[in-house]
């Protein structure tokens, strides 16, 4: 059985960067993760780099991560193959931390 983890991911495209910028809270008080990207939202460019960019600061391929939900919204839900919460947390640090 594969582990999986889901992450909610804000992203600011052209932000002038790739960047993982660390954990946030939306309007309801659930952790997401803020991810700026120099690429614009344009044709997908800025979802592949916030592929790229998580993918890089995970230690994971391109590969396991795939895009479930927003593709065209600001907020988006990324799932990683291979990867569990306490591995996520080694990485990107404890949400709300």
């Amino acid at each position: 059985m594969s582990r999986a983890l889901r992450l909610t991911v804000r992203v600011t495209p052209r932000g002038g960067r790739d960047a993982v910028e660390g954990w946030a809270q939306d309007e309801a008080g659930r952790p997401v993760l803020k991810v700026r990207v120099a690429a614009a939202a344009d044709d997908g460019a800025a979802n592949a780099s916030v592929i790229a960019v998580l993918a890089k600061a995970l230690g994971r391929p391109k590969s396991a991560l795939r895009l479930l939900r927003g593709e065209t919204a600001r907020v988006k839900q990324i799932e990683v193959e291979g990867l569990d919460e306490a591995q996520a947390r080694q990485r990107l640090g404890a949400p709300g931390a």
